[in-house]
């Protein structure tokens, strides 16, 4: 049965990016380190076309995330400030449905990356993207603010936090303002190596907030 996963790295005081974000500085001042631990995977450098890299445990499970996935989910504001360093050829290789307020014609890439632009919120996103996975997994891979309104809705079988150690200090947070009160997410799995803790939880063990 298909899943809907989110998968997203974060520093351990709770930021996905760095100070100061933006089209221009895309993950933010210093936000590279945050994903430091994929750039010389096997698995990721094959997937932007690489030859070489490392054949570590981190490099199996960043393909056990690729590996079931049919088509992904993001924000808006991940999209602005990923299009351009994207390139021609998005790492992505799958249908992508981004959450957004503006309406415009789908946007086709090489190497199967197609952008399709989603008005009628999350919920609306995350259908058509499992109805694109044709059966595969839906992963969310953020930004924060889509992640959190996905996990709001009820709508995460599975959440992975690679967990990086280092303190940011500022950014985009996580889990800002999360409403509703204490909520557990019961903890799946732990992997770790010098780069990175692998967190998954199962935001489905209790009842969503009301």
């Amino acid at each position: 049965m298909a899943r809907v996963t989110a998968d997203i790295s974060v520093s351990l005081d709770g930021f996905v990016t760095g100070p100061d974000d933006s089209p221009a500085v895309p993950l933010g001042h210093d936000g590279e380190r945050l994903h430091r631990w994929i750039y010389n995977l096997s698995t990721w450098r094959a997937r932007v076309g690489l030859d070489g890299g490392e054949a570590s445990r981190d490099a199996e499970i960043l393909e056990e995330g690729f590996a079931t996935v049919g088509a992904h989910v993001i924000g808006r504001r991940m999209y602005d400030h990923g299009e351009k360093p994207w390139g021609d050829e998005p790492p992505f290789h799958l249908p992508v449905f981004v959450v957004t307020h503006e309406s415009r014609p789908v946007l086709r890439r090489s190497g199967g990356t197609r952008f399709e632009f989603v008005t009628g919120g999350v919920a609306a996103a995350v259908s058509q993207a499992l109805i694109a996975a044709g059966g595969r997994d839906v992963s969310v891979l953020g930004g924060a603010s889509v992640l959190r309104q996905c996990l709001r809705a009820g709508l995460l079988d599975e959440v992975t936090l690679h967990v990086v150690p280092v303190l940011m200090g500022d950014g985009q947070r996580l889990f800002d303002r999360v409403s509703g009160g204490p909520r557990e997410l019961p903890v799946t799995r732990v992997e770790h190596s010098d780069e990175v803790v692998h967190l998954k939880l199962d935001p489905k063990a209790v009842s969503p907030p009301r």
